[in-house]
């Protein structure tokens, strides 16, 4: 079970025949401590690199912000643009992993881009 964590209480089934679905979802779930848990989305991996990059940029406008007062926050301009992803290769009910109740370590999945077309 720990090396095949995406198994349904179909396949089980399948393998057990002699044993009812609702009993092998009793042993999975209430003796084994197992629950399904999806994969939580997150936006990109961020490397170290990259957070450090990001803190360096957020500490330089707060010390602007305090050398220079509320006149600094009128120069600021922000955008946002939405780019829509048309291939998703899996859907988060599909990344549903079989897990320890009290696994440090819950799925993550990284959003994939792999088409640059704006919407």
């Amino acid at each position: 079970m720990r090396g095949k964590r995406r198994f349904t209480i179909s396949e089980l089934s399948e393998e057990f025949l002699q044993t009812s679905r609702t009993t092998l979802y009793q042993i999975v779930t209430d003796r084994l401590c197992y629950h399904k848990f999806c994969a939580r989305w997150v936006p990109k991996q961020l490397t170290k690199f990259h957070k450090t990059q990001i803190m360096g940029s957020a500490l330089t406008f707060l010390q602007t912000y305090w050398d220079e007062g509320e006149e600094f926050l009128y120069r600021i301009v922000t955008g946002d643009e939405t780019w829509v992803q048309f291939v998703n290769a899996e859907t988060k009910e599909q990344s549903k992993q079989w897990m320890h109740t009290h696994s440090p370590n819950k799925p993550k999945k990284f959003k994939q881009t792999p088409s640059n077309k704006k919407k």
